[in-house]
């Protein structure tokens, strides 16, 4: 009966060849949609496990944040990412440090901004941590230097992976131009995610590559929540999304990688809340103590 009737309607077979394949065309861009972000970092830092280390300002849970020393013992802890926060000095150098002043981290004071790169080379950037440790420790980090994008690229070269952040780029202008130029100097595009909280920043980025990875950093003073118009509008030029972890929850990411983007909550430093973000699906997880995390991902996948 079913063959009478295709023979009745007479459907040639060239027309069933073409539909079937407009048919898995479609499919194939529906599932691209979705799984966009779960792929954007394939080649770059995705492990065997699929979860992303990110040592936040470097291994900061054990050397002074955004210092040569913490981004070296996040590398030999076996992070995917180190990160690094980007400021402008007055003549026009990118440095690594997350505070627009020089007086929380260094045994100096003023705005950035305000002063040169001898000015900051100048500065002990290590003896405030030594003061949290244990007396035969506080000599470990004494006088270290505040590091310049160049030099930490010089350093790790391709053997790591970087999670740079343009901090302030409304008072660092240019900053973007110079970061991607170093990038491009040291041909570095296959290993390096770009975060900010400025949308402007990430899609000028965006404008110059389209393969970056991009995460559009968000934060929250109260419970997390996010609307289907905010991820619409991120997904139209980021690959994922950075929060902070206390003010979200499973729902929250489960939303956003709905969305097809990936979600690098921060900063999680105890285990019970990495135990949290991996449950509720994090792709990435930024942390002051990679090697804790690294643990947790391996008891995880063990289990």
């Amino acid at each position: 009966m079913f063959a009478k009737l295709l023979r009745k309607t007479e459907i040639p077979r060239l027309y069933l060849y073409a539909l079937h394949g407009m048919l898995l065309v479609s499919l194939l861009g529906i599932s691209v949609w979705f799984i966009g972000g779960e792929n954007a970092l394939s080649g770059k830092a995705a492990n065997q496990n699929g979860i992303a280390t990110i040592a936040h300002r470097g291994a900061s849970g054990y050397a002074p944040e955004c210092t040569l020393a913490s981004y070296r013992l996040g590398v030999r802890m076996g992070a995917d990412y180190i990160e690094i926060d980007l400021q402008q000095t007055k003549d026009g150098e990118l440095i690594a440090m997350h505070d627009e002043t020089v007086n929380r981290t260094t045994d100096g004071r003023g705005k950035i901004r305000n002063m040169t790169l001898a000015d900051i080379k100048a500065l002990d950037a290590g003896s405030w941590f030594n003061d949290k440790r244990p007396m035969y420790a506080r000599e470990e980090y004494a006088n270290e230097k505040v590091p310049t994008l160049r030099e930490i690229f010089e350093t790790f070269g391709k053997d790591t992976h970087y999670m740079l952040e343009t901090k302030s780029p409304d008072d660092n202008p240019g900053l973007e131009e110079k970061m991607w130029a170093l990038v491009q100097e040291f041909d570095l595009a296959d290993h390096i995610a770009v975060q900010s909280f400025s949308k402007e920043s990430l899609q000028k980025i965006r404008a110059w590559d389209d393969n970056v990875v991009l995460f559009q950093l968000l934060w929250y003073n109260r419970h997390a929540l996010i609307s289907d118009a905010k991820l619409n509008d991120i997904r139209s030029y980021a690959n994922g999304v950075g929060a902070n972890f206390l003010r979200i929850d499973e729902n929250f990411v489960r939303k956003v990688k709905a969305a097809g983007l990936l979600m690098f909550p921060y900063t999680v430093n105890y285990q019970v809340n990495m135990d949290k973000a991996l449950l509720w699906g994090a792709d990435g997880i930024h942390t002051d103590y990679p090697d804790r995390l690294k643990e947790v991902i391996e008891e995880e996948s063990n289990a």
